[in-house]
């Protein structure tokens, strides 16, 4: 009910705009105290992914903190982990605005960003300030980029520095090449590009694992526009190539499913309930041609708890929600939680996979 009334005010307001106030409140609201008060309460539901302990297996995806600003504030909602950034070496604007479009209707949202962030140095010096989420046992990803006006031909430069920046800092480090809202960034989801890629990045982690004394887990971001016919390959690439996780999906160009909306014809990516339905089918697919080798984060058009337990019976280990939280409000964390809790235990598929739940 709360939250309702919120909506119906920050709904008034350009998307951008509240975005940024409701960052702001939150933050106050949590230097108060207050934010525990506001949303259902989360008991444990440990998952172990990549080789680290979740609390629960529920998560926000990157976009909404991209500086690392409100990693605390965020995860006092409930969340298993906080996935901040997409973040670039260097500080950059993104593209022009207006650049986020709500289609209420379809519980959607289109955002062209194009990584707007203050710089890995900045996100780096956020997280150093922040403790609380993680003494509580919440994870904290980075999740990484390249600078728009980086050639594509380079971006393994920018890659390497992002991984260098914040390693030290990261429980696991994700890789974005799904971002349709960078020039060509796609591209590097190509065989050649990614293996190229993702050989420099092994190499580079294998460089940081000796210099830091540990090795940070590494999970990849793909599109859901991918052909099916492509997945298995790419799949197979990131197995290959030492990743620890998959992350499945990004958002879609496709418009099929808001056809005629307000704002329908926008430039840029597409989330929430529009995409559901191909963000599962992409988990699914995975995880038939992966059969536990590689543990996959689900994400996209997780609306409500029926929809995180749909990607996790798709075979996802972890769910990441985002547009959901802006259409649900934070009682969805527990929501999903709460769901997956119900679900019947799933089999081991793998030691690699690891995944463990408990009540």
């Amino acid at each position: 009910m709360l939250y309702s009334f919120a909506r119906s005010v920050l709904f008034s307001l350009d998307p951008e705009v509240a975005h940024d106030l409701t960052l702001t409140q939150l933050q106050r609201a949590y230097a108060l105290g207050l934010t525990r008060l506001v949303c259902k309460s989360v008991p444990p539901l440990p998952v172990t992914v990549m080789g680290l302990e979740f609390p629960n297996p529920v998560g926000l995806a990157p976009g909404m903190d991209k500086n690392g600003d409100h990693i605390d504030a965020l995860g006092s909602f409930g969340f298993g982990f906080i996935e901040a950034g997409t973040v670039t070496p260097r500080p950059q604007p993104g593209n022009p605005k207006p650049r986020i479009f709500r289609l209420i209707p379809a519980q959607g949202v289109i955002n062209r960003m194009g990584f707007n962030n203050d710089g890995v140095d900045k996100l780096v010096d956020n997280v150093r300030r922040q403790g609380t989420f993680r003494r509580r046992g919440g994870i904290v990803g980075l999740n990484i980029g390249k600078n728009a006006d980086t050639p594509i031909e380079r971006a393994l430069d920018d890659y390497r520095i992002g991984l260098q920046k914040v390693y030290e800092h990261a429980d696991y480090v994700a890789v974005n090449i799904s971002s349709p809202n960078t020039k060509d960034l796609r591209a590097l989801q190509g065989a050649k590009e990614l293996t190229g890629l993702l050989a420099g990045l092994r190499d580079e982690r294998r460089r940081l694992e000796d210099r830091h004394g540990k090795r940070v887990p590494l999970a990849v971001k793909i599109a859901p526009d991918l052909d099916d016919a492509a997945l298995p390959a790419i799949a197979d690439t990131l197995v290959d190539h030492g990743v620890d996780a998959v992350i499945a999906t990004n958002t879609t160009i496709t418009r099929d499913r808001v056809a005629g909306l307000l704002h329908a014809e926008q430039t840029g990516g597409l989330s929430g309930r529009p995409l559901t339905e191909r963000a599962t089918a992409v988990v699914d697919l995975l995880a038939r041609h992966l059969k536990g080798t590689l543990p996959i984060i689900g994400v996209g058009g997780i609306m409500n708890g029926a929809d995180a337990v749909e990607k996790m019976q798709a075979g996802a280990s972890l769910v990441q929600v985002y547009t959901g939280f802006i259409y649900s409000g934070p009682d969805v964390v527990a929501d999903c939680v709460e769901a997956i809790r119900a679900m019947p235990a799933k089999p081991s598929r793998s030691p690699r996979s690891g995944t463990r739940r408990s009540a």
